[in-house]
């Protein structure tokens, strides 16, 4: 059976490889709680994770913790990468998903 796949930069190699990153927020996904991922980081497979929760929020709702839990210092941080990632297809009222996901190997 094929995994769905989790893709990031190449520059979270590290904090993942460290279990700091935990979460992910996107946009758009089809993963739901239960499904294993492949994790790749730029070209290289991390590892398989198991996704624990799937939260749907505002982007203009995202916390601190929320933002530390996906690599970032801050709230702020986060948002202005998201805005530079999605652009114009995100504003404070669309609607993101943090994907919450445990690397098992």
């Amino acid at each position: 059976m094929r995994h769905k796949k989790l893709i990031f930069k190449s520059k979270y190699l590290r904090d993942l490889l460290m279990r700091r990153k935990v979460t992910t927020i996107r946009l758009v996904s089809n993963v739901k709680v239960g499904d294993l991922v492949d994790i790749i980081a730029g070209d290289l497979k991390v590892g398989t994770a198991i996704v624990e929760n799937v939260e749907v929020k505002k982007l203009r709702d995202l916390t601190d913790i929320d933002a530390i839990n996906d690599g970032y210092n801050t709230k702020e941080e986060l948002i202005k990468d998201l805005l530079k990632i999605y652009g114009k297809k995100v504003s404070n009222d669309s609607e993101v998903k943090i994907i919450h996901f445990k690397l098992l190997s």
